[in-house]
């Protein structure tokens, strides 16, 4: 199980981060509408919020790299929690951003997850 977990957490960051950098429109296939995004310390909820503030984020084009997946199940019947800790580079930035961004995943039917909660920070000093 503990395997399983791990393999879901990574196929998820992989995905959700390819999306991020190349289609972030699509995220909006990831969240339901009981998700909720906090995003430096600001609270969206639901598909249609969540999705416009990351649309609206002041970049456009970035890459995430990721330094480290923690994945655990949660206490929800299959869920996982998911950590993730890593660099965001910004065009026209020397340096890249270190961000922590934590991801609740909740299973569906057809044997996909989706994001109940998900907590983005970056990492300053």
């Amino acid at each position: 199980m503990e395997e399983q977990v791990e393999l879901v957490g990574k196929a998820f960051v992989d995905h959700y981060y390819h999306l991020f950098d190349n289609d972030r429109p699509s995220l909006s296939s990831l969240y339901q509408p009981t998700s909720i995004l906090s995003f430096e310390g600001q609270r969206s909820e639901g598909i249609e919020e969540i999705c416009t503030k990351l649309n609206e984020l002041p970049f456009g084009q970035c890459h995430h790299a990721i330094s480290t997946i923690d994945s655990q199940p949660s206490s929800f019947p299959g869920g996982i929690m998911v950590f993730v800790s890593g660099s965001l580079q910004l065009p026209g930035q020397d340096y890249p951003l270190r961000f922590s961004q934590m991801f609740h995943l909740i299973p569906m039917a057809e044997g996909n997850f989706f994001i109940q909660n998900d907590i983005f920070r970056l990492n300053y000093g």
